[in-house]
C-alpha cells in the first residue's frame, strides 16, 4: 500500500517574531513518529502541504492520504487537503472539506450543535466592537472565530463588561483579521474527550480534566494560549490534565454523551477532539470539535488525545494505524 502522509511542518528558522502564526503545525518529532507508525502499514511518501501539494498528489497517485495538515491560510485552510483530495478521487482520513471548514468556524458550529440542541453557551459573531449591543451574557469570552491550538485565548479574553469586550474585539480583529466569537463564560469544570472511529462504533476515550490549580497564582481559569504554550514546557510540564477525570460516572457519561453527539452532527469521521466546559449547574456545554487533533507523541508533552490513548491501553503506533483503518474502511479498502 503506498500511503501519502501531509502535513505542515513548525519551520525551524521560526522566531519569537512569528508569534503564535505556527502554533497549529507540527514539530519533525511528531512527523517522525506518524511516519513510523503508518510505515507499518505500507510504504510511506511525506508530502508537505505546500504550494506543489495539489500536482504531487496527482502524480504519486496513492491508495491513500493520512491528513494532518493544517493549512497554510485562510478560514477555509483545514479543508484544503481534504478537497484536493476529493477532486482528485484521492482517498484520505479524517474529517471531509465541510467538517473542517465548519469546525473552524466557531460561530458556525455552535450554530449547528444548538440546532440539534446540544448544550452550548450564549455567543455573538461580531466583526466590530459597535456589533455587541445586545450581547447579556456576562462575563464572556472573546477569541477570534477561526483560529485554533488556543490562538488569541489570553487573559485579556476574559471580560467581565462590554466596554472590556468590545476593546478586545477591537485588538483580535486588527491582529487576526477576522471576526471575534464572544460567547458567555461557563463557571464549572473543562474536560477534553477524544474520539475514535466512526457511527455506532465510534467511541469516546477516557476523559481530561484541566487541572487549572496547576496554573500560575495569578492565572485566570481558563486554557490560555500562555498555559498551553509558555507556562508548560518539555523541561518542566506543567500538572494541567487529570486522565482519567476524577469525577462521578453521571457526569462522566453525560459528557460523553454530549461529546458523541456533537461528533455525530458536525459530520467528523476517524478522529477528533471536543473540548467541553460546564456552567454553575455542572451541565457540560461544547467549547469548540476539533477535528485535526494535536497527537504529539512525547508522554512528557500535553498532547491530549495521546495521552488519552494511553490511559485507554493504545500505544502512540496503534492509535494512528486505527485512524488509517477506518479511514481506509470507508473507502472500501482493505488493510
Amino acid at each position: 500500500m503506498r500511503i501519502a502522509f501531509t502535513y505542515n511542518v513548525k519551520p525551524k528558522a521560526a522566531g519569537p517574531d512569528s508569534g503564535d502564526r505556527y502554533a497549529e503545525w507540527e514539530d519533525e518529532a511528531t512527523i517522525v513518529a506518524v511516519e513510523a507508525a503508518l510505515s507499518r502499514a505500507g510504504d510511506v511518501i511525506r508530502v508537505e502541504a505546500n504550494d506543489d501539494l495539489p500536482l504531487r498528489l496527482h502524480d504519486l497517485r496513492p491508495d491513500i492520504v493520512f491528513n494532518i495538515a493544517e493549512g497554510i491560510g485562510g478560514p477555509n485552510r483545514e479543508a484544503h487537503v481534504p478537497a484536493i483530495c476529493e477532486f482528485w478521487s484521492t482517498p484520505y482520513t479524517g474529517s471531509d472539506s465541510m467538517t473542517m471548514s465548519l469546525c473552524l468556524d466557531k460561530g458556525r458550529a455552535k450554530e449547528v450543535l444548538a440546532h440539534h440542541g446540544i448544550a452550548t453557551a450564549p455567543f455573538a459573531v461580531v466583526g466590530r466592537p459597535e456589533e455587541l449591543d445586545g450581547f447579556a451574557a456576562w462575563p464572556a469570552m472573546v477569541k477570534p472565530v477561526h483560529e485554533g491550538s488556543s490562538m488569541g485565548i489570553t487573559r485579556a479574553s476574559f471580560c467581565p463588561s462590554p466596554e472590556e469586550a468590545r476593546r478586545e474585539i477591537a485588538d483580535l480583529v486588527e491582529r487576526y483579521g477576522q471576526p471575534a466569537i464572544v460567547e458567555g463564560y461557563l463557571g464549572g469544570r473543562e474536560f477534553t474527550c477524544g474520539v475514535l472511529g466512526n457511527g455506532a462504533e465510534a467511541r469516546a476515550l477516557p476523559l481530561i480534566e484541566v487541572n487549572f490549580d496547576a496554573l500560575p497564582k495569578e492565572a485566570l481559569p481558563i486554557y490560555s494560549y500562555e498555559a498551553k504554550w509558555i507556562w508548560d514546557k518539555p523541561d518542566a510540564p506543567l500538572d494541567i490534565f487529570r486522565c482519567p477525570a476524577p469525577i462521578p460516572a453521571v457526569l462522566a457519561a453525560q459528557v460523553e454523551r454530549t461529546a458523541l453527539a456533537a461528533y455525530r452532527v458536525l459530520r467528523c469521521r476517524d478522529w477528533a477532539r471536543i473540548d467541553l466546559r460546564c456552567d454553575e449547574r455542572g451541565v457540560p456545554h461544547i467549547l469548540e470539535v476539533n477535528p485535526l487533533p494535536g497527537i504529539h507523541p512525547d508522554p512528557a508533552m500535553n498532547s491530549c488525545l495521546p495521552k488519552a490513548a494511553r490511559v485507554a491501553g493504545i500505544e502512540y503506533p496503534e492509535m494512528i494505524l486505527s485512524v488509517l483503518r477506518a479511514g481506509a474502511a470507508r473507502h472500501g479498502i482493505v488493510l
